[in-house]
């Protein structure tokens, strides 16, 4: 073989690698929303967020804690695969944390440990799905909405999170089960 068509086998190589990563990516993504299981977040209310960090809303969840015997062997920032179970209402309440990969049979998560709070006995989890991105155009006024519903006590603003193998993807921010961008899209709508 020559140098030419070394190269070229490179090229073509570093092409389909640069290809596949993202597909896969977009795969994986795809295959948790289609298949994964859906469980509803209630969310909290946020801090004031720093305009300079871009096009999103900063999420919080209510549920992200679990109480543990002894906090002190665990670690910030250990994996930890987290199953969840539904209250009454339908939203998501974690039901149980391990070291260990659970079996196949229930949707878990694979995130780390955030921190240990109340003296080393509640294990504060580290949920991957704290930012959901809009367009730049109405990412201010979702922002807005999102903390109006946040004060209103009559008004329930929550997550959908579809969960699958370990992985999570964000699907919706819903206040009392509208998609924010629908909100979003009528106010301003009614601005005009």
């Amino acid at each position: 073989m020559n140098s030419k068509q070394i190269l070229l086998s490179v090229f073509i190589l570093v092409a389909i690698v640069q290809l596949y990563v993202p597909a896969k990516m977009i795969w994986v993504q795809e295959d948790v929303l289609s298949t994964g299981t859906a469980y509803k977040f209630r969310t909290a209310p946020i801090d004031p967020t720093d305009p300079f960090r871009g096009k999103y809303i900063v999420l919080r969840y209510e549920d992200n804690s679990i109480s543990v015997k002894n906090g002190q062997e665990w670690t910030d920032g250990e994996p930890i695969y987290v199953l969840f179970k539904t209250d009454k209402e339908g939203f998501a309440q974690i039901k149980s944390v391990s070291r260990e990969q659970p079996d196949q049979d229930h949707a878990y998560l694979l995130t780390t440990v955030d921190y240990i709070a109340n003296i080393n006995t509640e294990l504060v989890i580290d949920y991957p799905f704290d930012r959901y991105y809009m367009e730049e155009s109405k990412a201010y006024e979702a922002e807005q909405t999102y903390r109006e519903s946040q004060v209103d006590s009559t008004q329930v603003a929550y997550a959908l999170v579809n969960i699958k193998e370990g992985d999570a993807v964000l699907r919706d921010v819903l206040i009392d089960g509208v998609p924010i961008r629908e909100i979003v899209k009528k106010n301003l709508q009614d601005k005009e």
